[in-house]
């Protein structure tokens, strides 16, 4: 971090997630180059070894680690030791804003803490709403405070601009920046074009491969599915693959054991289907530009996905981005085995189906919103 000048303005940038790691890198670089702006990043780690990855892939390292994560952590012990530790770095560094991004514990409590402290808040991907408070649970309630703390909120979209308005945000307070998940995969993009990165797990072999046959890229973590969820989406991959032999099933299989154990038990043994460990944004990335089709729980998945023409299959029953549902990319299938065979099997045997869902969409912006955050965040802070 360079010295700071008598002019300059300090934002704190608080994170603790791989998405987190992701979506925020692109906006940090752009405040590393802004010579009247001071950044200071904090983590909590609440992922810390993805974390640590994904910040390396952008070169950006933490001024504050607040190392917060314990084994077997209650989410409320969590939610109290992120306030009282981002409580203290705050107090101590004075920003004059903070930046949080998402739906994460890291963001709620960053956001409580910056309120408590009198620093106003930015929410990067602000607006999303899936309207229930128990999917995706807990962050549904996590994003919905957020948005009560923060002062300025930055929108992916028309209609997450809309969702703040219905709540009563001022619509000064709200700008329409795109997501900078676009930005971050265009960087990423470039990277493994001219470098393709090492998978962990897979030989170059097998990658290579997959240049002949179809390749379904799964991923899976959210609370609600743990338990008979996970073992019902086990139960359709394991199906799959015995029903196309010639279709490669790649999963990277997240670190929680209520993911690992089932997937490990029900997956484990099929030639076609590749268990490997958690990969950085670069992997993954060169992962999802291989893909045939995505299925998935996950958010982020559902905003990357469309820039490159990937049909996803989203493992739950509502989702804070319905814009590629309404778009006609992505299609809402929920945890049930037979609806997750049918519809994958659908876009697997009929082209004619695949292909009206393989049209690459714009939904999440042009991979400028990070340039735009910083621009408000300057008029913000008056400079």
């Amino acid at each position: 971090m360079p010295e700071m000048t008598s002019h300059q303005k300090k934002i704190s940038i608080v994170l603790g997630t791989r998405p987190e790691a992701i979506k925020l890198a692109p906006v940090i670089l752009a405040l590393e180059k802004d010579s009247d702006l001071e950044s200071h990043v904090c983590i909590t780690a609440q992922h810390r070894e993805m974390l640590d990855e994904n910040l390396a892939v952008f070169g950006i390292k933490a001024d504050t680690d607040l190392d917060l994560m314990q084994a077997d952590q209650r989410l409320d012990e969590l939610v109290s030791s992120a306030i009282r530790a981002i409580g203290r770095c705050l107090s101590t560094e004075k920003p004059d804003l903070v930046l949080i991004q998402g739906d994460t514990i890291t963001a709620f409590a960053a956001a409580l803490a910056a309120f408590y402290n009198g620093i106003p808040v930015g929410h990067v991907e602000a607006g999303l709403r899936s309207g229930n408070m128990r999917a995706p649970w807990p962050e549904e309630m996590n994003r919905v405070l957020a948005s009560r703390l923060s002062a300025l909120h930055f929108a992916p979209t028309q209609l997450n601009r809309d969702n703040l308005l219905k709540e009563g945000i001022p619509a000064n307070r709200i700008f329409v920046t795109g997501n900078t998940i676009v930005d971050a995969l265009f960087l990423a993009l470039e990277q493994t074009k001219n470098h393709p990165p090492v998978i962990p797990g897979l030989t170059e072999e097998i990658l290579e491969s997959w240049q002949n046959c179809p390749v379904v890229l799964i991923t899976g973590h959210r609370r609600e599915n743990f338990g008979a969820g996970f073992e019902r989406i086990c139960q359709a991959v394991r199906m799959l693959s015995e029903k196309f032999n010639d279709v490669a099933f790649v999963y990277p299989v997240h670190l929680n054991p209520n993911v690992r154990n089932p997937v490990l038990k029900i997956l484990s043994g099929r030639p076609n289907i590749h268990l490997i460990d958690p990969v950085s944004y670069l992997p993954f990335v060169r992962l999802l530009n291989a893909s045939t089709l995505i299925l998935t729980d996950s958010g982020g998945i559902q905003e990357e996905a469309p820039s490159l023409g990937k049909p996803v299959l989203v493992m739950r029953d509502t989702t804070e981005r319905p814009e590629g549902v309404k778009a006609g990319c992505a299609k809402l299938v929920g945890t049930d085995t037979e609806t997750i065979v049918s519809e994958v099997s659908v876009l697997l045997s009929d082209s004619e189906s695949y292909q009206g869902m393989a049209m690459k969409h714009n939904l999440y912006g042009d991979g400028r919103a990070a340039i735009q955050i910083i621009n408000h965040c300057r008029q913000f802070l008056k400079i």
